[in-house]
């Protein structure tokens, strides 16, 4: 078969696959076309791209070079928009914080990512101010500063410089070299399981891949779902999170206005929908549950407003209610690490009912275009599409994390045979809808965060009257899920009030050891704990019984 290799003629370019030629030569080019933060700055594209050189010239200046690490904390702003582009083009890698773990968490991932360089918001020197004394491969901090009557905020971090006024010192023009299009561009922690936050990491050839498989798929349908050049793009999922779904760089690519809201307060969310005419957005069902809890939101035309719902399951219920508001709500599914879009719940071009029609928006969806999806049993052959049988999603396609950072042997776990293992359980039927029903692993997905129940047990544990301990999630309207703690006392006094169980917890949240959403923790007393016959906690027969 090597004589059918083409000849490549010397002189000839080898186009690499890179985020540079994404920014290059976008599908569209629309140097007029606005990026909005918040109420407080308007620029157009032209100038988006003269930050970003300004940018790569600043972090330059500063010694970022090909290989070194540059972190950000910040909420979702233009900032962040220009550090996905400037800092992967440099050749250096681009670590998203997620400023939603915990301090010691937080501590970790910064060290384990072997930051050189981390970009911090104002309000999240606090944070970094209870750790800077443990903080040890960071060289330079730059402030990101949305408070301009507070240029300097007090900290005892040795800052380099203000965001802006970095940019303003630096040249507009810079050359943005070629490298290898499998150089790590990217990398982020996502929490499962175990204790240990895991690292996660994409090339810029897997980003090039993923915004095009995904502006393919968000093409494909007729009316439903589309997105295009006369939308209006605005994120509700963290920047930190998985590139926002990677949407932003989707959106630029196709050169539409882009809405960046900062931090997340209902109300300025809907005042920006309707102000900035917001076409596209996506969100885990907690935000939405929470703009629809929202006074203004009954008052707010929001008709054409296209959502797509991850994170957890689109419940029906809300389905509905976004429909009579003329919401075009659907879910879409993929996990960190598959960077992540895998499918999409559009409804196609069948004839259908209401019901039916909701029905298909609340599936997992159908995959994109190089996506290979297979649900699977436990020897790895496939089960019926009958949209009944259940196995495990399995899948390969060229954007996959190839593993996780400075960790084998969870990689090797995660890439058994060949294909990524989801660890959720699914059915397939015969129009190649997927369908989740459950998921393996024993996390819980509150408010579309991860929060270990292993973690919760063992702090749970450390209470003097727990003699044994399991924690399920329990389906929750507005969180998706909750943590209900099954607990075994020691002893026969009187059992201890639920608040005092939660009180126990929030010691280990205050300490930075735990996140707060398990402060939405339930409690409830059981005489004994289900086992398996080896002796583990059966968790499978616990939610059967009680819940």
């Amino acid at each position: 078969m090597s004589d059918n290799l083409i000849v490549r003629t010397q002189s000839a370019y080898s186009y690499p696959l890179i985020i540079k030629n994404m920014f290059l030569a976008p599908i569209v080019d629309n140097p007029d076309q606005e990026i909005v933060y918040r109420d407080s700055l308007r620029f157009t594209y032209r100038e988006f791209k003269k930050r970003v050189r300004q940018l790569a010239n600043a972090l330059t200046t500063m010694g970022v070079k090909p290989g070194d690490t540059v972190a950000i904390m910040d909420w979702d702003s233009h900032r962040y928009l220009e550090c996905f582009y400037a800092v992967p083009m440099l050749g250096a890698v681009l670590h998203t914080v997620n400023v939603r773990l915990s301090p010691e968490q937080i501590i970790y991932t910064i060290d384990h990512a072997e930051d050189d360089f981390l970009l911090v918001n104002s309000d999240f020197l606090p944070i970094l101010d209870q750790i800077k004394g443990r903080i040890n491969t960071v060289k330079e901090f730059i402030l990101l500063n949305d408070t301009p009557e507070d240029p300097q905020p007090e900290t005892a971090l040795p800052i380099i410089g203000e965001y802006e006024a970095l940019l303003a010192d630096a040249s507009a023009e810079f050359d943005f070299a070629d490298f290898d299009e499998n150089t790590r561009a990217t990398t982020f922690y996502t929490t499962g399981t175990t204790g240990l936050p895991k690292g996660v990491y994409f090339s810029h050839r897997q980003l090039v891949l993923h915004t095009l498989g995904t502006i393919a798929s968000l093409a494909t349908s007729h009316e439903q779902g589309r997105f295009h050049q006369k939308d209006v793009y605005m994120p509700i999922t963290p920047m930190f999170h998985v590139h926002a779904w990677g949407f932003p760089y989707i959106a630029t690519t196709v050169g539409v206005k882009q809405v960046y809201p900062g931090k997340y307060v209902p109300t300025v969310l809907l005042g920006l929908l309707e102000k900035e005419k917001v076409t596209f957005s996506h969100c885990v069902p907690t935000i939405m549950n929470m703009l629809m809890a929202c006074p203004e939101y009954e008052t707010i035309d929001l008709t054409g407003w296209k959502v797509v719902i991850g994170g957890a399951s689109l419940p029906k219920k809300m389905c509905q209610a976004a429909k009579v508001k003329g919401i075009d709500l659907f879910a879409g599914y993929g996990m960190s690490e598959t960077c992540p879009v895998l499918t999409i719940a559009h409804v196609g071009t069948r004839d259908l009912t209401e019901e039916e029609d909701t029905n298909i928006r609340c599936t997992t969806g159908r995959s994109l275009p190089l996506t290979q999806i297979r649900v699977v049993d436990e020897n790895m052959k496939d089960v019926p599409a009958d949209g009944e049988s259940v196995g495990e999603i399995v899948v390969r396609s060229p954007w996959l994390t190839q593993g996780y950072w400075k960790d084998s042997r969870n990689s090797e776990n995660l890439w058994k045979g060949g294909y990524l293992h989801t660890g959720d359980v699914a059915t397939l039927d015969q129009y190649n809808y997927v369908n989740i029903t459950d998921r393996m692993k024993d996390v819980i997905k509150v408010g579309g965060e991860w929060l270990s129940s292993l973690e919760l047990e063992d702090i749970i544990n450390l209470h003097p009257r727990v003699a044994e301990v399991a924690v399920i999630g329990m389906n929750d309207e507005k969180w998706g899920e909750k943590p209900l703690a099954l607990i075994v006392l020691d002893g026969a006094e009187e059992a201890p009030k639920e608040k005092e169980i939660v009180n126990h917890v929030r010691a280990f949240i205050d300490k930075g050891l735990m996140t707060k959403l398990a402060l939405l923790m339930k409690v409830q007393y059981v005489t004994e704990i289900d086992k398996t016959s080896v002796g583990k906690i059966d968790k499978k027969v616990l939610r059967k019984k009680h819940l």
